[in-house]
């Protein structure tokens, strides 16, 4: 989603200033206070504020690009999107295959294309995605604040009905390079390579466009943006990989919010012992351990200050209100059905997309097909609560 910018509103350059000075000397405490959980919590810390900046730098929303090729048949950020998981293939599969790190893998499954598709139709109303609602809120957004909300109470709830899914048809995590090794990344970046011709060919020839996805960077455009589209996507593939090699598995956001919200349902007097899934002792003792130990919680600490960070840099840290309360009520619905689709999709555009697809799991492509599905209904709800397409 991209961030919008309320210049009536926008602050002072001297209040921006103040903002900057305040953020860095937070980024710069939280990095050292980390350090009590390792060094590796520092630095995956600090990727994650990257994530943030390249995210609010470029606008590489996810249900924007989504929306924009259903609705408009605008691919530009779809095919940037194919350019990030193209390099990401590369980048990942020596790793992958000399056993480094391992992918994000995760079974073919009915429940998965149920979630992708619950997951399709929230991003529409919530109009983000998992990191777009971490990276939005960075850039001021009070309304994608409740999106979080009711995302991290729709994966916690996934969770508690976590048996209900489990005798659904299902096949074991299926990698192309498990299966053929070099031969398996090989066969994934010509399906990719096709697909990015295919969106080019789209966009050059019928529509008369050529992709925006090429603009030479300057210093200025690097330091206050925009970023173009494939620097983006070139900078988040990177990343990833940093983070494939750091954390020993690639970048996910959704267990951040499904582990805050159990944290706050145990404050408020609900019993880990009464579920199956947090009853189990390896994670019953991530919920007892400092959400600071947690990779997938720091990470997505960092996403928010990294956009927050790069909104003060470009002159635009400030509050936007939500545009109407039937837009309120949108961001609610819709990050319900985002949480509880992306826990039964084995994850979100994230986890469950941008790495499994790197990772070469099936899964990935599962979620992609069904989450666009999602999307199309998701477009032609979006007007019932006044939210342009």
């Amino acid at each position: 989603m991209a961030p919008f910018v309320d210049v009536t509103r926008a602050r002072q350059p001297r209040s921006q200033f103040l903002w900057l000075c305040l953020l860095l000397a937070l980024v710069i405490g939280l990095t050292a206070g980390l350090m009590v959980f390792g060094w590796r919590q520092s630095a995956l810390f600090l990727i994650g504020t990257l994530f943030g900046l390249t995210l609010y730098q470029a606008s590489f929303g996810f249900a924007s690009a989504y929306r924009r090729l259903v609705v408009h048949g605008d691919g530009q950020g779809v095919l940037a999107q194919v350019l990030m998981l193209a390099l990401a293939t590369v980048l990942f599969a020596p790793i992958l295959i000399s056993g480094v790190g391992r992918g994000a893998l995760a079974p073919v499954a009915v429940q998965e294309a149920i979630g992708a598709l619950l997951f399709g139709v929230g991003m529409q109303l919530g109009s983000g995605c998992a990191c777009g609602t971490l990276y939005t809120i960075g850039g001021g957004s009070s309304m994608m604040v409740l999106t979080l909300l009711t995302f991290g109470t729709g994966s916690f709830l996934g969770t508690l009905t976590n048996g209900f899914w489990q005798g659904l048809p299902k096949t074991e995590a299926v990698s192309l390079i498990g299966l053929w090794g070099w031969g398996g990344a090989a066969l994934q970046l010509g399906l990719l390579g096709l697909l990015g011709l295919g969106l080019w060919r789209w966009q050059t020839h019928f529509l008369g466009v050529p992709p925006g996805l090429i603009q030479p960077p300057t210093w200025r455009s690097l330091l206050y943006g925009p970023w173009s589209l494939m620097a983006g996507g070139i900078t988040l593939a990177l990343l990833n990989t940093f983070t494939l090699l750091l954390a020993g598995r690639p970048w996910g956001v959704t267990w951040g919010f499904t582990l805050w919200s159990a944290k706050l349902a145990t404050r408020l007097g609900w019993n880990p012992a009464t579920s199956e899934f947090w009853s189990q002792e390896s994670i019953l003792k991530v919920l007892q351990a400092s959400v600071f130990a947690d990779v997938t919680s720091v990470m997505n600490f960092g996403i928010v200050l990294g956009a927050a960070l790069a909104a003060a840099i470009a002159g635009q840290l400030t509050v936007k209100r939500p545009p109407s309360r039937l837009a309120v009520a949108a961001a609610l619905i819709g990050g319900l059905l985002m949480g509880y689709g992306a826990w039964l999709a084995f994850g979100c555009n994230v986890g469950a997309y941008f790495s499994g697809i790197a990772s070469t799991s099936l899964h990935g492509w599962l979620w992609i097909v069904f989450a666009l599905l999602g999307t199309t209904l998701g477009v032609r709800l979006r007007p019932l609560f006044q939210l342009a397409n």
